[in-house]
């Protein structure tokens, strides 16, 4: 009987020594864990300590150079710093790096580097061999790119019929000595101006009367001693970006908007800017550190008229200075996504591009080598990530994939996700992973699928869980799961089983849910497609923190006594900002897109012209609408009020100023005229020179008859119930 139990005991006793070494991993993997939160905790509170230092400098810096002034509120104190630094890239790392403009703007082009030739190595699936990643490298590649890049002006120039010979020319070096190239500059002495080029776009300057004789292109003059510095920044960029919202230790919440990238302390109402790229920014991953920072970009145009390529910036988001560029030559078009590693302390950075190929490369971003790239997809890509505990599995998702990826040496091996008993959905949307390994993704159909660790198959499916696409997830570091939807506007939370725990909606003027990310203790930040960042809990409401258009921006009019300015786009809205606390006043959906906007000299009213030739009129303290008419069918580009508020100057894209006569501090207008102008290109300001009751150039002269004098070559064709008359020379018009 002992001998049969023998193995009995022997195999108890190896179970029981399996148990306990399997749970003093576990315990060791614990404290490991714990450790590295402790490690996180002190960085962050280091962080916060270097900055408010830094506040505290700056200001002692700032008072001690302009002596004592009228207090400002300490909101407008934290970006002086910024600008000075801002995208600076560290001195140690010459090799590839790409200087970032500063606030001086000093750097202008691209420098051509040795990797702006590198070519893309081959991996388990080839790249076609192309010349597409040496356009950069060379300034007669191709310059036929897509994405966020400038075109040259295609209008026709005025006053072509007599072309004027230049009596001098020249090519004037930018005032930056790190500048590639050289700025092409034309001064035409009879015609008294002088012509450059801006981002690729002519830009004509007419001189003064006065130094028309004297001017030299080549003397040297001295800079402006004063220099804008960038104070705050208005809007989000969810419409068409994903995963582009996280908080930082030092409390500030982080995205970006155009080609900035805003660090905002929403307790403190501070906001600091990281303005290195030279174009707009599409994606950006914060480094299991917590302090670096990634950003990627489009390819876009130096004040040269030069094609910059896309790269990825990697920098500290305590200093603002750049630590690393990568990628310059290699990208097409744009950096679409970007992660760090996880479980090698971030020291591998994948990306994606926007070429047709949509290549992923992997990259050594400390070392700025790359390790591998391949073709990623014909489709749209919308995610990539490592995965959490190997370093060496990436997962992709899109239109119509989800790609496993598993590197190995400088080879990219790609295993396709089996949906099998699943109908596979026409987009996978985004992707997480779970604190075992498992990778969840949300889908176009409503559905959370769960991939096992190590595997391209399902685990667990969660059918339905939202009504419509889901466009989020993200894992909260207690292991809930929380999901947005984009149909529904839900945003759901789930326990470890995938059990639904809470539910809450997004109001509808908020928009869908473009991205979730996790805030301090509870809170949990919000990112919409309606360029809205909301902030709130699982059980309670949320609110907006920043907003913004979506889309075109084109209406700026600023209240002539007021901190408030307006602005209006292509999005029908058209919203009143208070420009201390730096949050909307009111907004007001229009029903047609907006163009332009001009403020009654009293403020109590303003005007906004849209592309359609109809123009509104509203309340400033209500934003009820006061008035609304239509003039033409056209765009109407430019809305001016007289000094005395009397009348209302409208430039329309049909070449017409149209007048109206204004009564009852803005609230009642008569039509009393039209003035038509012959003029190429369309009409699209009335310069704002205004010389007491006189229209000059635009502006206003209203004696006994009201007259308007218009700029450059225009000509007055007729003026029914309005005398018309160009006063002084078109020539004059120029230097005003």
């Amino acid at each position: 009987m002992s001998d049969g139990e023998g193995p009995s005991a022997d195999d108890s006793a190896s179970a029981a020594s399996s148990m306990e070494v399997t749970d003093r991993i576990a315990s060791l993997e614990q404290r490991v864990q714990m450790q590295e939160d402790d490690i996180q905790l002190l960085k962050s509170a280091l962080a916060d300590v270097v900055r408010r230092l830094n506040i505290t400098e700056e200001q002692q810096a700032v008072l001690n150079r302009k002596g004592p002034t009228k207090a400002r509120p300490l909101v407008q104190t934290l970006p002086l710093r910024t600008t000075v630094n801002n995208g600076t890239v560290l001195p140690k790392k010459p090799s590839g790096s790409l200087p970032s403009p500063s606030g001086a703007r000093k750097e202008t082009s691209v420098p051509a580097t040795t990797k702006s030739t590198i070519k893309r190595t081959s991996s388990s699936e080839r790249v076609s061999p192309g010349g597409r990643r040496e356009s950069y490298g060379d300034s007669k590649g191709n310059r036929n790119r897509t994405g966020s890049t400038s075109s040259s002006s295609s209008g026709k120039k005025n006053s072509e019929s007599k072309p004027k010979e230049p009596v001098f020319s020249a090519a004037l070096l930018s005032l930056s000595p790190k500048s590639q190239g050289k700025r092409r500059v034309t001064h035409c002495k009879e015609e008294g101006y002088v012509k450059m080029f801006l981002r690729g776009r002519p830009v004509t300057m007419y001189m003064p009367k006065d130094q028309v004789d004297s001017y030299n292109l080549e003397a040297k003059v001295e800079l402006p001693t004063k220099r804008l510095k960038l104070e705050w920044v208005y809007g989000y960029r969810g419409r068409d970006c994903r995963n582009n919202l996280y908080l930082l230790p030092t409390g500030e919440t982080v995205y970006f908007i155009a080609s900035v990238v805003v660090l905002y302390n929403v307790e403190e109402q501070l906001q600091r800017h990281y303005a290195g790229h030279n174009d707009d920014v599409k994606c950006l991953a914060v480094h299991p550190d917590r302090i670096t920072i990634a950003t990627g970009q489009v390819a876009g145009t130096s004040k040269d008229g030069k094609q910059l390529p896309p790269h990825v910036r990697i920098w500290d988001s305590v200093t603002l200075n750049t630590l690393h560029v990568i990628g310059i030559g290699f990208f097409d078009r744009a950096v679409t996504c970007i992660a760090f590693s996880k479980s090698n302390g971030g020291s591998s950075l994948c990306a994606v591009d926007d070429s047709n190929d949509h290549v992923l490369s992997v990259w050594d971003w400390q070392k700025e080598e790359r390790l591998a790239d391949v073709k990623c997809s014909n489709e749209a890509v919308f995610a990539a990530d490592f995965h959490p505990t190997d370093t060496n599995i990436i997962v992709t998702c899109g239109k119509s994939h989800l790609y496993f990826w598993t590197l190995e040496g400088s080879s990219l091996i790609k295993k396709q996700g089996l949906f099998e008993k699943q109908e596979k959905p026409k987009f996978v949307l985004c992707v997480t992973f779970s604190e075992n390994g498992d990778a969840i993704t949300g889908d176009s159909s409503g559905n959370i699928l769960v991939w096992g660790k190590g595997t391209n198959r399902i685990s667990y499916a969660v059918q339905g869980a939202h009504e419509g696409g889901i466009f989020a997830l993200c894992m909260l570091r207690d292991g809930t799961l929380v999901s947005g939807g984009g149909k529904d506007r839900k945003l759901i939370s789930w326990n470890g089983n995938y059990q639904k725990l809470h539910k809450t909606e997004i109001p509808e003027q908020f928009g869908p849910i473009r991205t979730v990310a996790e805030g301090k203790g509870d809170v949990i930040l919000i990112g919409t497609t309606r360029n809205f960042v909301l902030q709130g809990t699982l059980s309670g409401d949320f609110t907006p923190i920043t907003q913004g258009h979506t889309d075109e921006l084109w209406g700026l009019a600023i209240h002539a006594s007021k901190p408030q300015f307006l602005t209006c786009g292509h999005d029908r809205h058209a919203t009143l900002w208070d420009a201390v606390g730096h949050r909307p006043v009111w907004d007001k959906i229009i029903e047609d897109p907006a163009q332009s906007s001009g403020f009654h000299p009293s403020g109590s009213v303003v005007a906004v012209g849209t592309l359609t030739g109809r123009w509104f009129v509203f309340d400033t303290e209500t934003k009820d609408l006061v008035t609304v008419h239509t003039d033409g069918n056209e765009q109407l580009s430019v809305m001016r009020y007289s000094p005395d508020g009397n009348f209302l100057a409208i430039g329309s894209h049909d070449n017409c100023i149209y007048i109206y006569g204004v009564s009852d501090s803005g609230r009642k207008y008569t039509r009393v005229g039209k003035c038509s102008v012959s003029v190429s290109p369309f009409l699209v300001d009335l310069c704002p020179v205004i010389c007491g009751g006189t229209v000059w150039a635009g502006a206003w002269q209203v004696p006994e008859t009201p007259r308007v004098s218009l700029p450059g070559s225009f000509q007055l064709h007729h003026s029914p119930g309005l005398v018309c008359k160009l006063t002084v020379p078109c020539v004059e018009f120029r230097r005003l």
